[in-house]
């Protein structure tokens, strides 16, 4: 299949309907994707039925029950299994065996994770890891929301600290002395912008800097 017509083909398959596969399947048909969810539990497959393009009930551990539903068929897959790690793994070595070129899978550990890596998922997400953390650096700091972009790399919105205000950005060495860097500014009732070497920063801006995780933390406890 041509690349664009990849791109273009906006159909996924969600193996997994609880929690976090369920509404991750719910969030990708508002945003206009066919979705064919599958699930062994009769009852979640029904629950879900009428707000999901497709639903079926199958054993994405068995070969054929994925073929019967086309799984091979499709560009991207999500493995929403959580809990049952061997049903995880071996759903996540199904559609690598069958060539499904776009594979997600949730993983519950990182070491989890880095066996669904080395059986071929394509990308590996930890939500309740990612989300632990992420709330754990918005309690326990100024930070206002936290991203971390890949392991030692993070963005972080923040309200602006009295010493970069009142003067151009290039002017406040604000890289040098934090290695941090402002990537945009947010004022009062509007929305946030590009931030630049000109950009002049007011009491009550808030920014957003990217970052090494500990720089971009340290910058956040700055007053």
């Amino acid at each position: 299949m041509p690349q664009q017509t990849k791109l273009r083909d906006k159909r996924i398959l969600v193996i997994g309907l609880g929690r976090f596969g369920s509404s991750l399947a719910l969030e990708l048909v508002n945003h206009g994707w066919e979705v064919l969810g599958v699930d062994s539990n009769p009852r979640l497959v029904q629950a879900y039925a009428d707000a999901l393009t497709h639903t079926v009930i199958a054993d994405a551990t068995d070969d054929e029950a994925l073929r019967q539903v086309g799984a091979p068929q499709f560009q991207r897959a999500v493995v929403a299994i959580g809990t049952h790690l061997e049903e995880s793994i071996l759903a996540t070595s199904q559609l690598v065996d069958m060539g499904v070129p776009d594979i997600w899978a949730k993983a519950i550990s990182r070491r989890h994770g880095r066996i669904l890596e080395q059986v071929g998922a394509h990308h590996v997400v930890l939500p309740e890891h990612d989300m632990g953390e992420r709330v754990a650096h918005l309690v326990s700091g100024r930070m206002l929301d936290y991203v971390e972009l890949e392991e030692g790399f993070s963005l972080g919105k923040t309200k602006a600290p009295k010493e970069l205000l009142g003067k151009p950005l290039r002017e406040t060495k604000v890289r040098q002395k934090y290695g941090i860097t402002v990537v945009s500014v947010k004022r009062l009732h509007s929305a946030f912008t590009y931030a630049t070497e000109e950009t002049v920063l007011q009491k009550g801006d808030v920014i957003v800097v990217a970052g090494r995780t500990d720089d971009v933390e340290r910058f956040a406890e700055v007053t």
